[in-house]
Formats: structure tokens, sequence, C-alpha cells
């Protein structure tokens, strides 16, 4: 989709601060509702940026809690992915990145209708730094929500178990 005059569009608009107050009641439930009615097979945000469907337990709670979000597939091998806490560009720490901080090993994601457990792993220094280049390019309003908000974005890796 990139380069494309619809793709522009689309990244001028979820840029703005209004798409950040509207989008995380909007998108994810979206999400969820047609994830869970196709069985996994459809993921209507994925139209745009590569999804998948974030299950972990929560940090507190222990309650399985169950996140659609986009991606950075990495290589070919289907095996590592990259996922980017922008939150919206909103103040606050998505949650999720909370629960993977605490439980690393026991996340499990839907990725193409498939079941894949993975292990998540922070990214820092220069690791970071050099994934989170190819994350503005794979998707430029990175950028945007990072020059919103204090905190530095958090990257994770996930990787098959």
């Amino acid at each position: 989709m990139a380069g494309t005059r619809a793709a522009r569009l689309i990244q001028k608009v979820s840029s703005t601060r209004a798409f950040a107050k509207f989008a995380p009641h909007v998108v994810p439930v979206m999400d969820r509702t047609v994830h869970r009615l196709t069985r996994g097979k459809v993921l209507p945000s994925a139209r745009m940026l590569p999804g998948l469907v974030l299950t972990v337990p929560g940090a507190r709670s222990g309650q399985p809690r169950v996140t659609p979000l986009a991606c950075m597939p990495e290589g070919e091998a289907e095996s590592t992915w990259i996922l980017v806490g922008s939150n919206f560009g909103r103040a606050g720490h998505p949650a999720w990145t909370a629960n993977l901080l605490a439980r690393p090993e026991e996340a499990v994601i839907s990725w193409r209708g498939r079941s894949i457990p993975v292990r998540a792993r922070l990214l820092e220094g220069a690791e970071r730094e050099e994934v989170w280049r190819v994350a503005l390019t794979f998707w430029p309003p990175y950028a945007a929500y990072q020059a919103r908000v204090e905190r530095q974005i958090r990257l994770f890796r996930l990787e098959r178990r």
C-alpha cells in the first residue's frame, strides 16, 4: 500500500490527534469482533498494515487479554514479528506492553488464521534504534506519535517458541 495516494491519505489521517482520540475505541473493537466471527481468518485493520491478534495473560490479573495489533513481520520464514507500542500517540504505554513485560514467555499470536506461541523481548539500545528506523519507513505516522509523547515508544520482537 505504501506509496499510493490512498496510503498517503490514510497515513496523514492516522497521524492526527483526532484519530488518536477515536481510533483506540473503534479499531480494536471492530478487529476483535470480525476476527472472532471469522474464526481468525479476517482482521479488518490488516487491510492497511499487517496485523495479528496478541493473547497474553494480564500482568496483574493473569486473565487472558486479547489485543489486535499492527505488526512488522520480519523475514520470509514467518518466525519473528515487531510490535510497536505506539498507543496511537497517546500519553501512556498501551496495557498490552505491560503484559508482555510481565509474561514474555506466555504470549500467543493469531497470525493469518494460525495460533503461534511466541516469546516477547523488549528492544533496547542500538537494536531498538535500528528497528525504530525500519518502523518509521514501514509506517511514517509512528514519527508523529513519538513527537506527541514524552515516553519512549516500546518496541518488542516476538519469536516463535
